[in-house]
């Protein structure tokens, strides 16, 4: 089961091709584009397999639903990488694109897995649910993930669920099984296979395909049902965001997200259902793929392999401003194969941003100086970061080459800085403000929280000030004299090194040294 699994996660990974079987080989499925306002971005389309406009219905208002948790266990950082790549492609949309994005996210609060650990913990399915939903929202909230309008949890949309299979029902593109199963018949339906056409798998049961997958599950002893006109069960996996999708945004989404892993069946299996429902050719105009969090040899991190690094044990050791880095640096579609390696790349990107925008702030305060900065070279420099980034940005959301553009811009903007003197000199500060704030800004836009005081009270800055200025004073006595004071020195250097373990960085330069925190939290 493991060996299958893999082999169709690897294929997956590709999925700008088809599994195909010979019977479906020859169809073509088509993609149609919405009527209304050309936003300039371009999505990746896979039923298309290129990179189209997006163009919204309602000018200025994009809906967006995304599939959320199945909460009966804990959340790991694979889960966290979904949701903040998903979160930096919804703040690019509302603050730097100016749209207007309302996001509902789907919560499975019934499921097999659920009812089986709650089992498990001798626990009721909804006290074991609701305790994870809250974790997980929690989680989310400490990774400066945006919150959606609305959450819908499938067990408060029982009646949609029962109302919307019993439509597919009335149109003949389900039937009951034996058992009082319900079941969607992908053989009524001539487009299926418009997301990714699977293999067909002559192994069924009670189905009449393979393919057909539950609407309604039918009861079992001891389980959690609702009464339908079926019978007792409850709802299958797919007709759940079906439903709740609908009963908020209608006939139609903008958008509709999850992992790559769910295109087949779980996204393939909505849309087919939907557009029954609706009488409608295409229900979701895009939809949204990100790649997983992956080990070695490509091995997803999942709780099913006892692989995974939670959320906690990961903030115990980097901030949460690294794993957004960790995202940032690669393609939303792109697999993330997770090292130290890795890891410390994107640690050392974040502080170099961070390390730069301190040194401007130094710079335009006075702490530090330079003869070397270019004003017209660096707003030049400016300028093309500015267009390389919205070019980025605009196409598919390509945050890995912004972030390049940027740090290139930090490389120029250091290497100014790298000629000090103590001579004050005003030259280039209105490019260093600009530069500032302009990368201040777009990291703001892709949710990085901002640097925290470790010491939050004050006076307590005020006393580290005081002991840096004296440490300063008896430094450069020391340097002034032809005879060293070696035992001083080293004094001197063992206070510096104690405060960076304090989580303070001081720099010492020409006659001057300056302080700043360099833990991000």
């Amino acid at each position: 089961m493991y060996l299958k699994t893999r082999a169709i996660y690897k294929f997956l990974k590709k999925y700008n091709r088809f599994i195909t079987t010979p019977a479906k080989q020859e169809k073509n499925f088509k993609w149609i584009e919405p009527i209304g306002t050309d936003t300039g971005i371009k999505l990746y389309n896979p039923i298309t397999k290129t990179k189209v406009s997006l163009i919204l219905r309602k000018e200025g208002f994009l809906t967006w639903y995304m599939c959320g948790p199945t909460v009966y266990d804990s959340a790991h950082i694979g889960h966290a990488i979904t949701y903040i790549r998903f979160d930096v492609i919804r703040r690019i949309l509302t603050q730097y694109f100016n749209i207007h994005t309302l996001v509902i996210m789907g919560v499975t609060d019934i499921d097999d897995k659920i009812i089986m650990r709650a089992a498990e913990k001798g626990t009721n399915f909804k006290e074991l649910s609701k305790f994870y939903e809250d974790e997980f929202f929690n989680d989310l909230e400490m990774l400066n993930v945006t919150m959606p309008h609305l959450s819908c949890r499938v067990t408060e949309y029982i009646p949609q669920i029962i109302q919307f299979i019993a439509n597919i029902l009335a149109k003949n593109k389900a039937y009951v099984a034996k058992d009082g199963s319900v079941y969607f018949d992908t053989k009524s339906y001539n487009k299926y296979g418009k997301l990714l056409v699977p293999f067909m798998d002559t192994t069924c049961t009670d189905k009449r395909s393979s393919l057909d997958f539950a609407l309604w599950k039918a009861a079992k002893d001891k389980e959690p049902y609702w009464e339908s006109p079926w019978g007792c069960g409850r709802p299958g996996w797919h007709i759940e965001c079906s439903a709740m999708a609908s009963a908020v945004f209608g006939k139609t989404i903008d958008i509709h997200s999850g992992g790559i892993d769910l295109m087949f069946p779980h996204h393939e299996n909505e849309e087919a259902q939907s557009c029954c429902y609706h009488n409608t050719e295409q229900w979701v105009n895009y939809w949204l793929h990100c790649g997983h969090l992956c080990l070695k040899d490509d091995i997803k991190m999942s709780k099913s392999l006892k692989n995974t690094i939670s959320i906690k044990e990961f903030l115990e050791k980097y901030t949460t401003n690294d794993l957004r880095m960790l995202c940032l640096l690669s393609h939303y579609r792109s697999n993330i194969i997770y090292s130290n390696d890795v890891i410390d790349h994107a640690v050392s990107a974040r502080k170099k941003i961070e390390n730069f925008i301190n040194e401007c702030n130094n710079y335009l305060t006075g702490k530090i100086n330079s003869n070397n900065i270019d004003e017209a070279s660096l707003i030049h420099n400016l300028h093309e970061t500015k267009s390389m980034v919205h070019m980025a940005l605009a196409d598919d959301f390509n945050t890995a080459q912004a972030i390049r553009a940027i740090l290139n811009l930090v490389d120029i903007g250091n290497k100014m800085f790298s000629q000090n003197n103590n001579t004050y000199n005003d030259k280039g500060t209105t490019a260093i403000a600009a530069v500032s704030v302009y990368i201040s800004n777009i990291l703001s836009i892709f949710g990085f929280t901002k640097s925290k005081c470790i010491v939050e009270n004050r006076k307590t800055e005020d006393i580290i000030n005081y002991f840096v200025e004296f440490r300063n004073v008896i430094r450069n006595k020391i340097l002034e004299q032809k005879e060293k004071d070696e035992f001083l020195l080293l004094a001197c250097d063992t206070a510096r090194k104690n405060l960076y373990t304090c989580g303070i960085t001081v720099k010492d330069r020409k006659g001057l040294s300056t302080w700043d925190y360099h833990k991000s939290t």
